[in-house]
């Protein structure tokens, strides 16, 4: 039996990409620095954290306490490691690694860089990693380890991915690439700034095998609120069709910057051994939503990572980070 790994089960180490002054980070390299060291520390109180770096000796000197730290130098176009890194798929009680192909949501950036790297950093990883010719970012895909992959129309059936497959063609390419019983995909979801086309990661995600977190607009006057009623009740019909379980996050106030309307959503936690780390946008709906996520989650430590930097360049916690499964050897 062949399944795409859920990211709720136990984890052997988390994949960070640390910012430099070569990407879009550069006009605020510190804060962004300041930010993912964060991520980092809190990460590795929990599991290991393989942390891929322009320069190593000078990302070190963030690190004084380097317990469950691992570094490996390589460049990068940029630092979204959710969308370049290789997924974890088992197989006959094999873990193999995937590498799709990625174009950075439908070539609009640079991104050469960003995928060549899983292939250049293959001797850290002690699995197997099968180049997939297919066109697929980490944060379009929610699985719940039982053959069932949640994503989104919007972004997985859109010609700038695959644009000689047609809509089945993709589809059947799901089911044979992570050996999938059920394709549910969403034909509503909007955030505004967001560049991937609505990634699932940022809009609904499964957080054990029968239940999906979703983010949920109650206010009639914002944007999201027609697009996001749509899918909560598309939420509705696929959790009564397949017996799931739906739990609503609040929508944040709007955060902006530069006078643009930035993609923030409490969606893009990240699951740790042990723990659910979660975005925060110094905004009110913080602490409602860190809530609703201690009350979900009573055996977990529920870590609140300020994300205000992340936002700004239109991704956020989960989008910055990758988890490998355990039974994933790390040899860096």
């Amino acid at each position: 039996m062949r399944r795409l790994i859920a990211e709720f089960e136990p984890q052997s180490f988390t994949q960070v990409i640390f910012p430099h002054a070569g990407t879009d980070w550069a006009p605020y390299l510190h804060e962004a620095e300041t930010c993912f060291t964060n991520i980092i520390n809190n990460i590795a109180r929990f599991q290991p954290c393989l942390i891929i770096c322009h320069d190593v000796a000078a990302v070190k000197q963030h690190f004084p306490n380097k317990h469950n730290l691992h570094f490996v130098a390589y460049e990068t176009n940029d630092t979204w490691a959710r969308d370049c890194s290789a997924l974890g798929v088992s197989e006959d009680k094999t873990l193999k690694l995937l590498d799709f192909t990625f174009n950075a949501w439908g070539g609009k950036f640079e991104a050469q860089k960003d995928n060549a790297m899983s292939a250049a950093l293959q001797t850290c990883y002690k699995n197997e990693l099968k180049t997939i010719d297919f066109i697929l970012e980490g944060g379009a895909v929610e699985s719940n380890g039982l053959g069932t992959i949640l994503t989104t129309a919007q972004c997985m059936l859109n010609p700038n991915r695959n644009p000689l497959l047609n809509n089945i063609q993709i589809t059947e390419r799901l089911h044979e690439i992570f050996g999938a019983k059920h394709i549910l995909y969403l034909n509503h979801g909007y955030l505004a700034g967001d560049d991937t086309d609505s990634h699932i990661d940022t809009l609904a995600r499964f957080i054990d095998e029968r239940s999906i977190m979703y983010v949920e607009c109650e206010d009639e006057n914002d944007e999201h609120f027609h697009q996001l009623q749509l899918m909560k009740e598309e939420l509705q019909m696929i959790a009564k069709e397949n017996d799931l379980r739906l739990i609503a996050l609040p929508m944040p106030s709007a955060v902006f910057y530069d006078n643009e309307r930035l993609p923030a959503t409490y969606a893009n936690f990240l699951f740790v051994n042990g723990a659910v780390l979660v975005p925060t946008y110094n905004v009110p709906q913080d602490a409602e939503a860190l809530q609703i996520f201690q009350k979900i989650f009573p055996n977990k430590e529920i870590v609140p990572i300020d994300s205000s930097v992340l936002i700004r360049q239109h991704g956020s916690l989960h989008c910055v980070t990758m988890n490998f499964a355990a039974g994933v050897g790390l040899s860096c």
